[in-house]
């Protein structure tokens, strides 16, 4: 009997890729678009007066071994993370970034709603 492969995590990186970059691409039009690359998207909200520059808000790297999703918003104003769920906390490697290895719907779904946070925030500050 012949054993049928177990598709690799990675065969999933270029789904979850397109399923993140979905999550911020609904606002590029506020933003300004840095990098949009087959694995390699950016974005940049307004300039910032306190730092002189634009200010990174988010963007996703497809990596060796995961897919991260970043979001300044969560770094600048943590207080955005209180009503995050464990299973999003768990995906956290420092204080902005989230990574993922497979497409998960409901996590995603949450960072959509955590993404829509972080623009009003953003928004508020007249950084947007």
């Amino acid at each position: 009997m012949r054993k049928v492969a177990k598709p690799s995590a990675t065969s999933e990186f270029p789904a979850v890729f397109s399923a993140l970059h979905a999550i911020l691409a609904k606002h590029e039009p506020l933003m300004r678009v840095v990098r949009d690359k087959p694995g390699n998207y950016h974005l940049d909200a307004g300039y910032s007066e306190k730092w002189k520059r634009d200010i990174f808000f988010g963007g996703i790297r497809l990596n060796k071994t995961y897919v991260s999703f970043y979001l300044m918003p969560v770094y600048m104003h943590p207080e955005l993370l209180k009503r995050a769920s464990p299973e999003l906390k768990k995906r956290m490697q420092g204080k902005s970034c989230f990574n993922f290895k497979t497409v998960e719907p409901a996590l995603f779904k949450e960072l959509t709603v955590l993404t829509k946070q972080g623009l009003e925030r953003f928004k508020k500050e007249g950084l947007l």
